[in-house]
């Protein structure tokens, strides 16, 4: 079983790897809540956010004054 999750998490990594070499900014951490279906995706650590805007898409942009510095997006796991 250990090997088949390992196996699956290592497909997975590497299906993400042409999106998170081009990422636009060179350092990042995600972090994702499964009972609440969030993915939350920091820029800044801390972000100290000043001001948020939530796009119609249900992703909510953290500011810190004019620069972004983190995203949270709603219902996670039905996106693709």
């Amino acid at each position: 079983m250990a090997s088949t999750v390992t196996y699956t998490l290592s497909q997975t990594v590497s299906q993400a790897i042409p999106l998170l070499v081009h990422f636009p900014q060179p350092r990042f951490w995600v972090d994702y809540d499964q009972e609440a279906d969030v993915l939350y995706i920091s820029f800044k650590r801390p972000q100290n956010a000043t001001d948020s805007e939530m796009t119609d898409d249900g992703i909510l942009l953290r500011y810190r004054n004019e620069q972004l510095v983190g995203m949270t997006v709603m219902d996670a796991s039905t996106r693709s």
